[in-house]
């Protein structure tokens, strides 16, 4: 692969460097890479963490495959990393699956919907019609267990972050974040512009998987009614 590269993350974990972008081009590669380090089953592989741009690949120093006897555990995981990754192909990918997510926006649901439309001489409808109306990809988890990046907001709507963070962001909460929105999977604080809420729950413990999302997923917004969202709560 061109202009990929290697750095240690620490003494169990390496960074694949795929670029310098947030694009579909990218976020495929990094689904390729992913996809073939899952099924290669490297010695020693521990877990991958997709990014946007990059991979972080953690694994047991101990169980490091053979190679140059004077070389370190890292030198050794890395070659065999790059070794598995020499003929890598973007058409290779998993499907993705598409999630569609009921939301009640603006009221007491998304406090910040009237202010994004200001900022944009917007009415609230039109920003509720533009932000169902996209197609978003999962670029990457993280933040808080279940939190998808969401990439895809188009630009008329795209909005920075609150001057000040609230406290304490309820669960469902649906925002905008500069280019990219996003779902609170748990109540915790927060900067961005809260637009709705939805009743469907990101991440549960006990479920499996214990997120709804997953990296690559394709995400669908859906208006509802505040009835619709309470009897989806009462489910």
């Amino acid at each position: 692969m061109n202009h990929v590269r290697f750095s240690p993350l620490g003494d169990r974990a390496l960074l694949i460097h795929l670029g310098d972008t947030i694009d579909e081009k990218t976020h495929r590669l990094v689904r390729a890479v992913c996809a073939r380090l899952e099924a290669e089953q490297l010695e020693g592989l521990v877990e991958l963490v997709p990014a946007f741009a990059s991979v972080a690949v953690h694994y047991d120093p101990r169980r490091a495959p053979n190679g140059d006897a004077e070389a370190s555990p890292y030198r050794r995981f890395a070659a065999a990393v790059e070794e598995s990754l020499h003929d890598l192909a973007l058409d290779a990918i998993p499907l993705a699956h598409t999630v569609e997510i009921p939301v009640c926006y603006g009221g007491k649901y998304g406090p910040d919907l009237e202010e994004v439309g200001r900022q944009h001489a917007l009415t609230a409808d039109e920003v509720v019609q533009l932000h169902s109306g996209a197609r978003y990809r999962v670029y990457m988890l993280g933040f808080a267990p279940g939190f998808a990046y969401l990439g895809g907001l188009p630009d008329a709507i795209a909005t920075p972050r609150r001057a000040e963070p609230r406290t304490a962001v309820p669960a469902g909460s649906v925002g905008i974040g500069g280019s990219q929105t996003g779902i609170y999977p748990l109540t915790s604080p927060g900067g961005w512009q809260l637009i709705g809420r939805t009743p469907v729950r990101l991440f549960d413990a006990t479920r499996e998987p214990p997120t709804l999302l997953s990296v690559g997923d394709i995400v669908t917004f859906r208006g509802v009614s505040p009835n619709e969202y309470h009897e989806r709560t009462r489910a």
